[in-house]
């Protein structure tokens, strides 16, 4: 009986030691998240871009999956940050625009809380842009940011909790920093996280972080890429000829644009946003294409790079003059809400693949807790791309949600531009806050560049009025309700 008593015991210490050891925990990946600032889906060379030289990105998209259908759920830099690292609507996390919010920043429920509480080792190097506060953010080991937007040249970084100038090209101060956590001895996997301050054009900037215009001067590039795209002309899409668009259709964009037009000469306009701003746009991201580059090396060094995952994206996109937008990402067009999304894990991911399912910002948190195996919290508002990844789903969103929040700083033009829109596969519809019977409705697969607003078109009203109704649903499931 003793004896067997012991066997008994013996296999139930076997059992939990087996249950520590699972695949699921030891064969954890590493994590990596690259976040650019306001690159549009289309401004790489394996999105199609006509002269730009992105090895590094290009080969996320060939060794892993390049989505097709990827999308923020607010155009705007810490509204969208804030749900990328939340898994939740604005209307749930309560960052709604650009105004420094460090209280509140210390108190949103960030999925690296959930990645430490797994045991993983976890840091965020780069733009925070959610107050400018030097403090380490709940969820990090280790913490290194700058104040507000940054600046290209001779930084001013936080780092172990203080202020200071570090010598060099912004981008490559992030990728160093990057480099130094990754070198770092330890037992259990990482999470990193990269937020650039590319590429952002430069601000004038007070020491605080504060900034007196986001506009008002160039982008930046790093001295080695200067000029290499001196002669390069980006094709222009159809919607950036105004005499393609029925702007009186539009009363809202007529609007703005009209008082973009009388707006004080202290904003730069930039009327269709000069070709010499996307030249120096394309080579402001060559340095965070060699940054991606040399932490791909050396995660090849240390062979640990078939166990990171790697995902790579933007905040928000960005306009090339369509519906006469300039120097902007804020409105609810394809331009200012698709964004890049490349992920590369080949335990997971088919090299080379495209999925065509909506993937939003909100969806970033989720995958990364799940591969993980961490906890995805209830208040989550997003869904894990895991089963998309490895091309088991088979059920998936038809529909989303697009929010933004006007405020008087900077873009004085926009006030008022406040909407809520809902993005169909077919469809999409934009709802103007401050603005009655100005909605705007688009036929997408017949109007891809959103010309036309249909939602006084006698054939469309069933479609509208379906789009209403959904769309009333979607912002209750935003707020909780």
């Amino acid at each position: 009986m003793e004896a067997l008593k012991f066997a008994v015991f013996s296999l139930l210490l076997l059992s939990i030691n087996i249950s520590l050891v699972t695949p699921a925990t030891s064969e954890r990946p590493n994590l990596i998240v690259i976040v650019v600032d306001d690159q549009r889906w289309d401004e790489f060379g394996a999105a199609g871009h006509p002269f730009l030289n992105t090895p590094n990105i290009d080969r996320l998209a060939r060794e892993g999956a390049m989505f097709s259908s990827s999308f923020t759920v607010s155009p705007l830099c810490s509204p969208n940050r804030a749900s990328l690292l939340t898994g939740q609507y604005i209307s749930r996390h309560g960052i709604v625009d650009n105004v420094a919010r460090g209280m509140a920043s210390h108190q949103l429920d960030l999925f690296p809380i959930e990645l430490q509480k797994a045991g993983y080792e976890t840091a965020h190097i780069g733009k925070w842009h959610m107050g400018n506060d030097p403090t380490q953010r709940p969820g990090y080991d280790h913490w290194i940011s700058f104040p507000g937007q940054g600046r290209s040249i001779d930084p001013i970084i936080f780092e172990n909790g203080e202020n200071h100038v570090v010598e060099g090209y912004m981008t490559d101060v992030l990728t160093s920093r990057a480099i130094d956590f990754i070198q770092q001895d330890r037992q259990q996997p990482f999470f990193l996280y990269v937020g650039h301050k590319a590429i952002h054009p430069e601000v004038i900037q007070r020491d605080d972080g504060s900034v007196d215009t986001d506009y008002g001067a160039t982008f930046m590039p790093a001295e080695r890429h200067r000029g290499e795209y001196a002669d390069r002309v980006f094709p222009r899409r159809l919607n950036a000829d105004l005499d393609n668009i029925d702007l009186d259709t539009k009363p809202a964009l007529k609007e703005f644009l009209t008082k973009k037009s009388d707006a004080e000469m202290g904003v730069l306009l930039d009327p269709g946003t000069a070709e010499g701003t996307i030249r120096d746009r394309s080579e402001m991201l060559l340095a965070v294409d060699d940054g991606l580059g040399e932490i791909l090396d050396e995660l090849t060094r240390l062979n640990i790079l078939d166990n990171t995952m790697i995902v790579f994206t933007s905040d928000n996109g960005y306009f090339y003059g369509e519906q006469g937008l300039s120097v902007e990402r804020r409105l609810a067009y394809e331009e200012g809400i698709r964004v890049p999304l490349l992920v590369r894990y080949p335990k997971l991911v088919e090299a080379g693949s495209r999925p065509d399912q909506f993937a939003l910002s909100i969806d970033i948190a989720p995958t990364m807790l799940e591969m993980a195996n961490a906890t995805i919290k209830s208040s989550i508002q997003g869904r894990s791309l895991v089963n998309v990844l490895e091309g088991t789903e088979n059920e998936w969103r038809d529909k989303f949600l697009v929010e933004y929040t006007s405020y008087e700083q900077p873009m004085t033009w926009l006030i008022n531009s406040s909407y809520k829109a809902i993005r169909t596969e077919e469809y999409k519809y934009i709802h103007w806050v401050h603005h009655q019977d100005a909605d705007e409705l688009y036929d997408l697969v017949n109007d891809p560049y959103e010309l036309v607003n249909l939602v006084n078109h006698p054939n469309y009203q069933s479609e509208g009025q379906q789009l209403r109704d959904d769309l009333s649903a979607l912002i209750a499931e935003a707020f909780g309700l």
